[in-house]
């Protein structure tokens, strides 16, 4: 994916207005801390859902189990995953969003309209990797399922890459779908080793 600049605003001064944020205060069960580690010089950009608690408490994009599982797929170690000259994790939502039926609610809404072109356009990653549905229906929502965007878009695009959310919710999905682990994710490492090592 490819994004226009379309003003001279510095990168730093882009994270502190974002870091600032309060769009959606009101809602959240907790002061807005919004959780996210990015520069303008990243090769690479994760856009996951919403920082969990642990995220939150910790001010750590991917502080938990889902971060070590996606980190294995990637093929990197924590050091190279956090160093953000190579990688920008971006979310959805950027705030810690409460819980919902017993899980984490879903990412609010107000985040990625309202800054996601604004860091993208500046950091123009080679590529993307959109991790869960939500990241997927924004970015890609022509495709049904997941399962569908994941299968098609590992053929159409060298730009992104879609993934299952690695929470361990997912393991039946990951059950019924082996060929994520055995084909896609080896891609998915070959890729990333080869934006790392040029």
């Amino acid at each position: 994916m490819k994004y226009l600049k379309y003003d001279k605003e510095s990168f730093e001064a882009l994270m502190r207005r974002v870091r600032a944020c309060t769009l959606c205060e009101a809602d959240l069960p907790q002061s807005p801390r919004p959780v996210l580690a990015a520069s303008e010089h990243s090769r690479i950009v994760i856009i996951g859902q919403a920082p969990g608690i642990l995220a939150h408490d910790s001010a750590t994009p991917w502080n938990d189990r889902s971060g070590d599982r996606l980190r294995r797929w990637m093929g990197i170690d924590t050091n190279t995953f956090y160093n953000e000259k190579l990688i920008s994790l971006i979310p959805m939502g950027f705030c810690f969003p409460g819980y919902k039926n017993g899980a984490d609610a879903p990412p609010r809404k107000e985040c990625a309209p309202a800054w996601h072109h604004q860091l993208l356009s500046r950091i123009n990653p080679s590529l993307t990797v959109l991790v869960g549905r939500y990241a997927q229906q924004f970015y890609c929502p022509k495709y049904k399922t997941l399962t569908e965007a994941v299968q098609s878009e590992a053929h159409a695009s060298q730009s992104i890459i879609i993934t299952p959310h690695p929470s361990g919710r997912n393991n039946r999905w990951l059950g019924k779908n082996p060929w994520f682990e055995s084909s896609l994710v080896p891609a998915l490492q070959q890729r990333v080793q080869a934006l790392l090592e040029n």
